[in-house]
């Protein structure tokens, strides 16, 4: 399995970006998919997942700004940040949680919001 994260960059608060992961080993479409984030000292944090069936749990100080989402032509999942914040600068990772072998991560691609 392989997640290969991109997207992120620089942006200004009330900014956009589109973070896309792209699957390789596992077919996004009947998998359990997410996106968490962690910045430097603290713990990684779940900001988006997406459940075989359909289903969404988005972090408390994300929702209604960020949405999750497949693109299963290019097996992948994206995830569309709106309205974005300081506190949101942080590396992002790309997950995949496996039903018997556990969490597999991406590389990571860093988001920067600047005020």
């Amino acid at each position: 399995v392989q997640l290969q994260a991109s997207g992120g960059g620089l942006v200004q608060a009330g900014g956009s970006l589109r973070l896309s992961c792209a699957a390789s080993g596992i077919l996004v479409s009947i998998s359990n998919m997410g996106w968490y984030r962690q910045v430097p000292g603290n713990q990684r944090e779940l900001v988006a997942a997406l459940a075989i069936d359909g289903s969404t749990i988005y972090g408390d100080s994300v929702k209604g700004r960020f949405t999750i989402s497949r693109d299963n032509p290019k097996n992948s999942v994206n995830l569309q940040m709106n309205n974005l914040r300081p506190d949101d600068t942080a590396i992002y990772y790309c997950n995949y949680a496996a039903p018997d072998s556990g969490n597999y991560w991406g590389q990571g691609t860093q988001v920067t919001v600047s005020s």
